[in-house]
């Protein structure tokens, strides 16, 4: 159930990518080249990850995705707390923005955890 509402959020945030793809574009880092493409890219990513575990199907893929997603996003979170870009039209707090940083540990676990769990069930 939990990995379901996981999945939902993972793919509601890439849908946003898309609504929203602007304000993600803001938090890549300016020295990467393509960032509308790697916004785009991650949204596809997020709305396939989190629909497979909405419908849970290939949880165990879908874990390891997500997980390997989750490490490679990280970066941009870290930026957005380090340069304290706003979410949106939302100015967050430096504490906030940190915190999203460190809750990313935790939600990088939890991906794997999906799929070493889905592996122990099969």
């Amino acid at each position: 159930m939990l990995k379901r509402v996981y999945g939902a959020f993972i793919l509601f945030a890439g849908v946003m990518h898309f609504l929203k793809e602007r304000n993600f574009r803001y938090i890549v880092p300016k020295f990467l080249p393509f960032r509308k493409a790697i916004v785009l890219v991650s949204g596809v990513a997020e709305i396939i990850i989190g629909g497979m575990l909405v419908l849970n199907k290939g949880t165990k893929l879908a874990g390891k995705l997500l997980g390997w997603l989750m490490i490679a996003v990280w970066p941009a979170n870290m930026y957005m707390a380090y340069k304290e870009i706003p979410l949106g039209k939302i100015k967050l707090s430096p504490a906030v923005l940190w915190g999203r940083v460190a809750f990313q540990i935790p939600l990088i676990k939890w991906a794997f955890n999906i799929s070493k769990n889905a592996e122990l069930k099969n």
